[in-house]
């Protein structure tokens, strides 16, 4: 097994804390000692590390076609053109991710692309795997838990959601309010096609999200800013 640098430690745990708050920012490479800038042999941090950030720019270019296409309502054909485009980077994304794994098993913030890609594309199994590898890794890493929370509204596993989004309200608001609207939008598509779901079961999570969302209200003004540092 290989072992990371003196100085790729220092910077893998310098990038530990600003990951923990974005979820998704590029991190800068590890540098090995007297490595020169142009020399073309890389550690298996510094590749992991290339290799996320390259995952990280399929995976934004995948979201915004995914939003263009969900905006497009009179064209058919121009929709589906969108969608199987924003497949295809997602797809990409997952390849960078999983490299970026294999390379270093211990980044959580690889594992965390990985579950967002997999739930993207509809693998709901593989993602809540893949999220549940980065909270081993970093059981404090808030996007992996509210993204995971929705990967188990895919597959109908409310009460798990229920508990995500109470961690998330006592340790991250912004991502507590994040899978709010996730869930409000879960909730209507539930109640078109409510996927083997009790029509009570449904009801029962639409008052009870109704009620997190009037406790958000009242205590909305008295949430302090989050340090990003965390």
């Amino acid at each position: 097994m290989w072992k990371m640098s003196a100085v790729a430690v220092v910077a893998f745990a310098l990038l530990h804390g600003a990951a923990l708050a974005s979820g998704g920012s590029p991190m800068p490479v590890p540098r090995s000692p007297g490595m020169a800038p142009s020399a073309p042999r890389l550690t298996p941090e510094q590749e992991a590390a290339q290799r996320y950030n390259d995952g990280l720019k399929h995976k934004e270019k995948a979201d915004a076609l995914a939003s263009e296409a969900e905006a497009e309502t009179s064209n058919a054909k121009k929709r589906a053109k969108l969608e199987a485009s924003a497949r295809k980077e997602y797809e990409k994304a997952m390849k960078e991710f999983l490299a970026a794994t294999d390379r270093n098993p211990a980044m959580f913030q690889a594992h965390g692309g990985l579950g967002y890609v997999y739930r993207k594309t509809g693998d709901f199994a593989a993602a809540l795997k893949a999220y549940d590898r980065a909270l081993e890794l970093e059981p404090r890493y808030t996007p992996a838990i509210e993204y995971r929370a929705e990967a188990y509204l895919g597959v109908n596993r409310v009460d798990e959601a229920k508990t995500a989004y109470m961690a998330l309200f006592n340790a991250d608001r912004a991502r507590a309010d994040e899978l709010a609207t996730a869930m409000k939008s879960w909730l209507q598509r539930r109640r078109q096609d409510a996927a083997g779901l009790a029509p009570e079961t449904i009801e029962d999570f639409a008052k009870w999200l109704s009620q997190r969302e009037e406790i958000a209200g009242q205590t909305s003004a008295l949430i302090q800013p989050q340090d990003s540092r965390w």
